[in-house]
């Protein structure tokens, strides 16, 4: 059932499976076993910031074993980038000079130098869809994705359904009155997607993303880890093949932000350092040649079909999009099991290093061929999280997809 057009877009299911498994998947599966996309820092220690509930799975499958900071490579620990470029010397003289002019005078206040803090972060935050982790924290780790990796852990039940109703009910655009399907064992899906398909394209699509991502998720827990059975359209009352449609929709929507955000990349300045200089370059070689695959795509999704209207009403639409998936990124903070924080911190944070890509693209075409980019910057988290997030929805098309349906 799962064939054929895509709503929203001018692609079909067939062109997307031919495309992902015979030239993205084993490219993108070599890429992401290097170190530096294989190490994520992340804080599994902050506190639900929406309800009291605080407990933690005690089922052993639910830890995470954190890297000791002996094995992490040198140059992922000390956040270089630029080490291998030959304007190093120029770009650490602007460093230097920046900090100078730009620091904070001594004579101030604690709460003024406090509040010129906050502003930075805010001014920092101004374009993120998502609440990144503190890095510098002592309660931030660094994680091998290799060996922990995302599956079934017998986290379920009440607390589990609590994350997926707040992320729906309380932050996709909808009224309250109408119940998204399968809400508790009630909602209704006809009456549901009646409405879903009377709302504005924006509204709609930012459904389809959680859907999409909730989809990925579920294969990667269900089709590798725990059932051994068929697809049963009765359990989702025939919404199934609809949900993976949306995974596909997802798919679309990175791919689309991978093939925007290649002149970031392909500076000779930048660099994927982890302190193997040949290693770098040859990871380096891979990622610009999986970019330029992704380019080459010839059914992009077209962003510019979203926030099209009028200015004003655009510009609102748009900023209420980002604080609502802002607010689904801290939800990840909710999630009692460490594993599926950990997993789901970094797709959260993956999908809104998408957005922020595909909502930037003015600044990506400013971007100078040479030197430093000032306008548009991606942190060595969020390029980790672009990637890994993106391999979870490959990896989903190429084998679990087809597990569910034959």
């Amino acid at each position: 059932q799962v064939t054929g057009h895509l709503d929203d877009c001018t692609c079909d299911v067939e062109t997307i499976d031919a495309f992902n498994n015979y030239k993205l998947f084993p490219r993108l599966n070599e890429l992401l076993e290097n170190d530096y996309f294989r190490y994520y820092k992340v804080n599994l220690k902050k506190p639900c910031p929406f309800w009291n509930d605080n407990s933690h799975c005690g089922i052993r499958d639910c830890a995470v074993k954190p890297c000791p900071s002996d094995e992490v490579p040198d140059g992922i620990r000390s956040g270089g980038s630029y080490k291998y470029s030959e304007e190093a010397n120029s770009l650490t003289e602007e460093c230097e000079e920046a900090k100078r002019l730009g620091a904070v005078d001594g004579s101030l206040s604690k709460e003024t130098q406090q509040a010129v803090l906050q502003w930075t972060r805010h001014d920092d935050s101004s374009d993120s869809f998502c609440e990144a982790d503190d890095i510098y924290s002592p309660d931030a780790e660094y994680v091998d994705l290799l060996l922990n990796p995302e599956r079934y852990t017998g986290y379920k039940g009440p607390d589990a359904w609590k994350i997926w109703n707040s992320i729906y009910e309380e932050n996709c655009f909808k009224p309250h009155n109408v119940k998204r399907p399968l809400t508790s064992g009630r909602g209704d899906t006809h009456s549901f997607f009646i409405f879903l398909s009377g709302v504005c394209v924006e509204k709609r699509a930012f459904y389809r993303l959680i859907s999409g991502l909730h989809a990925s998720i579920n294969i990667h827990l269900s089709a590798r880890y725990l059932l051994q059975g068929k697809f049963d359209e009765v359990l989702t009352r025939g919404e199934g093949p609809r949900r993976l449609k949306n995974l596909y929709f997802l798919y679309l929507i990175e791919l689309r932000a991978l093939s925007k955000v290649l002149p970031f990349f392909e500076r000779p300045g930048f660099q994927l350092y982890t302190g193997n200089k040949s290693q770098d370059v040859e990871v380096k070689n891979l990622l610009l040649e999986i970019l330029h695959l992704a380019k080459s795509f010839p059914l992009h999704f077209d962003e510019n079909s979203l926030f099209a209207g009028n200015k004003k009403e655009a510009a609102k639409l748009k900023e209420e999009f980002r604080l609502h998936f802002k607010n689904i990124s801290k939800i990840m903070d909710c999630v009692g099991c460490f594993k599926c924080r950990l997993w789901g911190k970094l797709q959260t944070q993956g999908l809104g290093t998408v957005l922020k890509i595909l909502f930037s693209e003015n600044l990506i075409e400013k971007i100078p061929e040479s030197g430093p980019s000032y306008g548009f910057q991606l942190t060595r988290q969020e390029i980790v999280a672009l990637f890994n997030a993106f391999g979870r929805l490959v990896s989903d098309l190429f084998s679990s997809i087809f597990y569910f349906l034959t």
